[in-house]
C-alpha cells in the first residue's frame, strides 16, 4: 500500500480565458513541481475547483496529470462529491484512469451526522483498490470527521491517512494520537506543516506549494534531516502568502500570484471574481517583496 507522506502540492487547476480546462498549462505545472522535488500531485482538491468542475471535466484533469506525472510521483485524485453515488462512480473512473491514490472530502451542503459520514466513507472505500485519504475541512464542508470517527475508518484496509484542513493543531495532534502508526496524517492548513512533522504527521497537502513548491519542500527535508532552525525558516517564507489569500474568494489569490510570476493559471471559474484593482496590486507589492528578497 503507498506510503503518503512529503510534501503534495494542492494543485489549481489552469483555466483558459473562456474559463476551459488549459491543458498546456497544467501539464507544465505538473513538471514544475516535480522538477522541484516534490512528493506527490493533488488534483481536483478545493484549490483545483472541483466543485466547479463536471464529472468530465474532473477526469480530464486527473488523466492529464496522470499522463504528464508519468509515474514519476503519486498522484492523488479528488474523488469527492456531494452523495455516496456520485463519488463512489468517481472514485472508480479515476482508478480505472491510473490514479496511484483517492482524497475523498467529506458530503457537503447538508449537515450529516458521525454513524452518516461513516457510513459514506465505508461504501467509498468498498468500491476502490486505491489508498483512500481522507479529506477533513469543515469551513468549507459543514461537516467535521471527529476524531473518533477517523479512528475507526482507519481501521479499513485502504484508508491510509488524512488531510486535516481543520486549522486547528489540537485536533492533528489527537488525530496522531488515536490512529495507527502507519495511518499518515498530513497538514491541509499550510502554517502549521513544520509543527504537524514536528508532532509526529507525515506530511502536507499544501496549497502554497503551487507558488513555493521549493521552499514547501525545504520544510519536509530539513525537518527529516534534524534541521529545524532551517525548517522553521522555511516556513515562515509562506506567512505573507498566507495572509494575502484573504484578498479575494479562493483559489484568486493563488491564480493571480501564478499569474503575476508568468506561470499561466488564467482565472478562477465564476462566480469567483478576479481580484479587485487594490486587492491586485497588494498581490503585486507581495510577488515584488518576495522577488526582492531572492525567493521568486
Amino acid at each position: 500500500m503507498l506510503e503518503v507522506k512529503g510534501i503534495i502540492p494542492a494543485m489549481v487547476t489552469p483555466l483558459d480565458q473562456r474559463e476551459e480546462i488549459d491543458e498546456k498549462a497544467l501539464r507544465e505545472m505538473v513538471n514544475r513541481y516535480i522538477d522541484a522535488g516534490v512528493h506527490g500531485l493533488f488534483c481536483l482538491g478545493t484549490n483545483g475547483e472541483f466543485f466547479n468542475l463536471s464529472f468530465e471535466e474532473k477526469l480530464a484533469v486527473a488523466q492529464i496529470v496522470i499522463d504528464e506525472a508519468s509515474g514519476r510521483v503519486p498522484v492523488y485524485a479528488g474523488a469527492g462529491c456531494p452523495g455516496t453515488g456520485e463519488t463512489r462512480r468517481l472514485a472508480q473512473r479515476l482508478e480505472q484512469a491510473g490514479a496511484d491514490a483517492l482524497s475523498v472530502i467529506t458530503p457537503y451542503f447538508l449537515t450529516y451526522t458521525q454513524p452518516e459520514l461513516q457510513y459514506h466513507f465505508e461504501a467509498v472505500a468498498g468500491d476502490t483498490s486505491l489508498p483512500i485519504v481522507l479529506y477533513t475541512i469543515p469551513v468549507r464542508t459543514g461537516n467535521t470527521l471527529s476524531v473518533q470517527t477517523v479512528a475507526k475508518l482507519a481501521e479499513l484496509p485502504n484508508v491510509v491517512g488524512i488531510k486535516d484542513s481543520s486549522g486547528s493543531f489540537d485536533n492533528i495532534l489527537q488525530l496522531i494520537d488515536r490512529t495507527p502508526e502507519s495511518f499518515s496524517v498530513l497538514a491541509g492548513t499550510d502554517s502549521l506543516i513544520l509543527s504537524t512533522l514536528m508532532a509526529g504527521g507525515t506530511g502536507a497537502i499544501a496549497a502554497t506549494a503551487n507558488i513555493f513548491p521549493s521552499t514547501v519542500v525545504a520544510i519536509y527535508e530539513h525537518w527529516r534531516c534534524g534541521e529545524f532552525e532551517q525548517a522553521e525558516q522555511a516556513q515562515r517564507v509562506l506567512r505573507d502568502l498566507r495572509t494575502a489569500f484573504a484578498l479575494g474568494t479562493l483559489p484568486s489569490v493563488l491564480k493571480a500570484v501564478l499569474n503575476e510570476i508568468g506561470l499561466p493559471a488564467g482565472p478562477a471559474r465564476r462566480p469567483v471574481a478576479p481580484l479587485t484593482p487594490q486587492a491586485l496590486e497588494e498581490v503585486r507589492r507581495m510577488v515584488a517583496n518576495y522577488t526582492e528578497r531572492g525567493l521568486l
